[in-house]
């Protein structure tokens, strides 16, 4: 059996090459394979099947996966894995900007100890260095310079970049043993492919024009994602350096009516910097936080009122409908005195790269995309480590609250600690918290039973 799979993308990045794209991360999932599992906030055995820690986090020892063995017949070793690791402390994003994990592993003496053992040793406590290993896979070029060799249950068989992508089970046993991958950019087009049978399964079809016409007779799932569509807030000049103009704002706007309005219901609203399904974000016990424009009101009154006309930047995608949501988020500000303008950027990887600037005007809406609360609080809030995504957020009750949960070794302790950060992030906000949007597929009957993790990823059940 064949199952054709319609996605947005089917593209093989280079190794070393972090994405946070959904259709990619499927395509790696079946090919490749993560360093470390991850679920809801809780890391897993991957291609590194088990670890310990000694020297309170500076130094850890890993074990791979007994018989790792490249697609191609070669065994995969601890040199492999250094490799790619290496790779990755280097790489950027799609956008051409670096990601941060150089910073994490700053000083880090990766060792290769033998063909199934590698230990990782730096200069401070690391106590989610397993979470980070688990946004990196091992991955090898083909005879054609394509990273399309992996350990993963899925080995590629062909593939014509564009056009289609065929892989087979590595496991004979498996059913259905092939999986053909479509690339189509167009969402609708994808509905249409598996409506008229074409695909037996399509991807992301969230952002369909409408994502409630469904075709009768498909089998849908759904699940939210770990991703967070907020704006940030200027903390560093203007209104929103003053604590209660930036709790003002999350009063102000009504985060379930955009939901409905301009995404037809498909998202869960957000509560504070990460999602539910983040680490310490169980342990917070958060409700989002409420519309109210009476509270907002008596809030920026006591913030002084605003005193200058706030400027909204958007670009016109990524977040989906973010034109749309900003003009909905310039009317609930008007609602409680504020004056809007909005700026919209036509460039987005121009859009991302000012925002790394600290180029947002007032406001600026974008999207959080790391499943990882470490990273999350690391790259975006902390004032003491001053991230590339940071804008200017300074508490100094929070601070040693982030270092302390980033110390702690026990899982059950820093999912606490890190619960402690997010209700003081909703306390103090630094952001203006609208939603996790929700995923959704669509798959013909009889199809093979399919499952959506918190991440986007698509994987047979």
């Amino acid at each position: 059996m064949v199952l054709t799979v319609a996605m947005e993308r089917v593209d093989f990045l280079p190794p070393g090459r972090v994405t946070d794209d959904t259709s990619i991360l499927t395509l790696r999932s079946l090919v490749f394979e993560p360093l470390c599992g991850w679920r809801d906030g809780r890391v897993l055995p991957g291609l590194l099947a088990a670890w310990h820690h000694e020297d309170e986090g500076r130094r850890w020892t890993f074990a791979l996966r007994a018989h790792a063995v490249f697609h191609d017949g070669q065994p995969c070793t601890a040199e492999d894995v250094a490799a790619a690791i290496r790779a990755h402390l280097g790489g950027v994003d799609m956008f051409g900007m670096p990601w941060a994990y150089a910073r994490y592993l700053a000083g880090a003496r990766i060792t290769p100890e033998g063909p199934g053992l590698l230990s990782i040793a730096t200069p401070e406590p690391v106590a989610d260095l397993p979470e980070i290993l688990s946004e990196f896979f091992v991955m090898r070029t083909d005879g054609h310079g394509m990273a399309t060799v992996g350990t993963g249950p899925w080995r590629v068989l062909g593939n014509e970049p564009g056009v289609a992508t065929l892989i087979e089970a590595v496991d004979p046993t498996r059913s259905p043993s092939r999986i053909r991958l479509l690339p189509e950019r167009d969402p609708d087009i994808r509905h249409g492919l598996v409506q008229e049978g074409l695909a037996d399964v399509a991807t992301n079809l969230e952002r369909m024009t409408d994502p409630t016409a469904r075709a009768p007779g498909l089998v849908w799932g759904t699940a939210p994602n770990t991703l967070s569509v907020m704006y940030y807030l200027d903390c560093r000049r203007g209104l929103f350096v003053h604590p209660a103009a930036r709790l003002a704002a999350n009063h102000a706007v009504d985060a379930r009516a955009i939901l409905r309005d301009a995404l037809h219901g498909m998202g869960v609203p957000a509560s504070t910097i990460v999602s539910p399904f983040h680490l310490g974000h169980a342990e917070a016990a958060l409700s989002p936080i409420p519309y109210d424009p009476d509270t907002a009101r008596r809030l920026l009154d006591a913030a002084g009122g605003p005193s200058a006309e706030v400027l909204i930047r958007t670009p016109r995608h990524m977040p989906e409908k973010a034109p749309r949501i900003s003009a909905m988020v310039a009317q609930y500000l008007a609602g409680i005195g504020i004056r809007v303008r909005i700026e919209e950027e036509a460039d987005r990887p121009e859009y991302a790269r000012q925002v790394g600037r600290g180029q947002i005007g007032d406001m600026a809406i974008f999207d959080s995309s790391p499943a990882s609360t470490f990273r999350v609080l690391n790259d975006k809030i902390s004032s003491s480590v001053r991230g590339q995504w940071w804008q200017g957020h300074d508490d100094p009750v929070l601070e040693p609250m982030i270092a302390a949960a980033n110390r702690t070794m026990d899982h059950a302790a820093r999912a606490a600690a890190y619960g402690r950060c997010l209700r003081r992030l909703q306390d103090n906000p630094p952001w203006l918290y609208l939603f996790h949007p929700v995923e959704a597929f669509a798959a013909r009957p009889g199809t093979p039973p399919l499952a959506l993790d918190h991440r986007g990823v698509l994987s047979l059940a």
